[in-house]
């Protein structure tokens, strides 16, 4: 018998506000979205309707065998101009979080999951040195308000994506939809500069960083005044990057890692735990990432699948925090909902090993629970357990979703 998850492990699914919730019209994403010639391939418009349909998706969640639903609180809708905090939005996450409380199910907050409100955006973001005192006074005002009611809390999910994505060499069509669409953005709204944490020019890379590793370090000050014993964390973009061979010179590899994760690794040292997200392993020659073996498995996205990219993610990240970790997000964009079954079991089989041998992972959250708005990508990428009717918005289990509710069930693969 396979020796058995720890007792109380996380077991969870993953969603964020702007992507399932639907007309977050306050926001920056939303600003940009209906900007004309958007880099956005779609509108996220109703989402998943998920802000009117909160209760159904949380019955979804238990009946999966989940212990803890990873959401988040939308920033644009708390704080929807400067200095006011909105009671009604207030009321309604309280509404949803003792809604997972009914269903014994535990929360883990996200506070900022890349969208931010639109008068944010028209300050400049994460640029303006004012942001990281306006992010703090958020999130202080969240924990007063509904920390009782969550059980672990993230500050940003994945601030270092713009940087991730970069690596990938991103198609010139891409990078000038990102000018024009922040250019159209600053026209309309009428200031200098427009900004927003994933649609980012890469002669913002290094500021943004530094301003969001700021807002960061002064939230986490100002949430635990109010929470000192909540676990509390950020979410990291990981490839598991690995050399082609025992002999390949790690100089680019390992400046690779510098420039994507090193100032959050260091970050995360003074949090309670991290939060890792990881999709794909990366192979690195000398001089750079190498093709994927032919025959390889690939995500939607034509990334390379394996089953021990995850562990070798959590490995690195522990390796330099010396935190536990949560692992925040793991999936497949696929639309054969096998590769799903696939990845799950044979990732968590891995995974489930490491943790046996004293990798100190306490929580597999997966990526994600329905399918969503994917950002620039609109509806097309399918990460969900379960399908949307884009019509009717019939929430829909797939095949994948029992095999890992077993899993969860039985504490182990």
């Amino acid at each position: 018998m396979a020796q058995q998850f720890p007792e109380g492990f996380v077991w969870g699914v993953a969603a964020a506000g702007h992507q399932i919730e639907g007309f977050n019209t306050q926001s920056d994403l939303w600003f940009l979205e209906n900007i004309e010639g958007s880099v956005f391939m779609e509108k996220s418009g109703i989402a998943c309707d998920s802000y009117n349909r909160w209760a159904e998706d949380l019955d979804i969640v238990k009946s999966m065998g989940m212990n803890t639903y990873r959401m988040s609180i939308e920033w644009a809708r708390i704080q929807p101009s400067e200095g006011v905090f909105d009671d009604a939005e207030f009321a309604h996450y309280e509404a949803i979080l003792d809604g997972c409380a009914a269903r014994g199910l535990k929360v883990n907050l996200t506070l900022n999951h890349f969208t931010s409100p639109h008068w944010f955006g028209m300050q400049s973001g994460w640029l303006n040195p004012k942001a990281p005192a306006q992010f703090a006074a958020y999130c202080a005002e969240v924990a007063r308000r509904l920390g009782d009611k969550v059980d672990y809390l993230i500050t940003f999910n994945e601030p270092n994506i713009a940087q991730l994505l970069g690596s990938l060499d991103l198609p010139d069509f891409i990078i000038q939809a990102n000018i024009r669409t922040l250019a159209g953005a600053a026209e309309k709204a009428g200031v200098e500069k427009y900004c927003a944490s994933n649609v980012m020019l890469e002669e913002d890379y290094e500021a943004y960083t530094l301003g969001m590793a700021k807002g960061h370090e002064a939230a986490v000050k100002a949430i635990k005044a109010v929470l000192p014993n909540k676990p509390l964390g950020l979410s990291l973009a990981m490839f598991d990057d690995v050399l082609e061979t025992p002999e390949t010179d790690p100089s680019f590899r390992d400046a690779h890692r510098e420039n994507i994760y090193g100032i959050w690794l260091r970050l995360a040292k003074n949090d309670d735990f991290m939060g890792v997200q990881n999709y794909e392993r990366v192979i690195y020659g000398a001089d750079g990432a190498v093709a994927a073996p032919e025959g390889s498995r690939k995500s939607g996205f034509g990334n390379l699948l394996h089953p021990g990219a995850l562990t070798g993610a959590i490995e690195y990240a522990h390796s330099v925090t010396g935190k536990p970790i949560m692992v925040t997000e793991h999936g497949i964009n696929s639309e054969n909902d096998a590769d799903r079954e696939w990845i799950i079991t044979e990732s968590l089989k891995v995974l489930q090993q490491a943790v046996a041998n004293g990798l100190p992972v306490w929580g597999y959250t997966h990526w994600s629970f329905l399918d969503n708005f994917e950002w620039i990508f609109g509806y097309g990428p399918k990460f969900g357990l379960c399908a949307v009717d884009r019509q009717t918005m019939k929430r829909t289990r797939k095949p994948s979703s029992f095999v890992y509710e077993a899993i969860a069930r039985s504490n182990e693969v």
